[in-house]
């Protein structure tokens, strides 16, 4: 099942705070789709998301300064 978690406009380190929450959320398999725009997170997203074991089914840039990811729950 996807989750969408709508970020835009959120400094960070709060899109990653956001999905840290709403992945606890979630049940294994289940996918977060998370479209943001803060720079930081293109890298701390995807680390976190490694160091807890998810996988990273989708990671794209959409403009200037906007990106989704979609993590996999483990």
């Amino acid at each position: 099942m996807k989750h969408k978690l709508p970020v835009l406009g959120m400094v960070c380190p709060f899109p990653l705070i956001e999905a840290q929450k709403a992945m606890e959320s979630l049940n294994s398999g289940d996918e977060l789709v998370i479209d943001f725009d803060c720079t930081q997170a293109t890298e701390s997203i995807p680390r976190w998301a490694a160091e807890a074991g998810h996988s990273i089914t989708n990671y794209e840039q959409l403009g200037d300064a906007s990106w989704t990811i979609t993590i996999q729950k483990k």
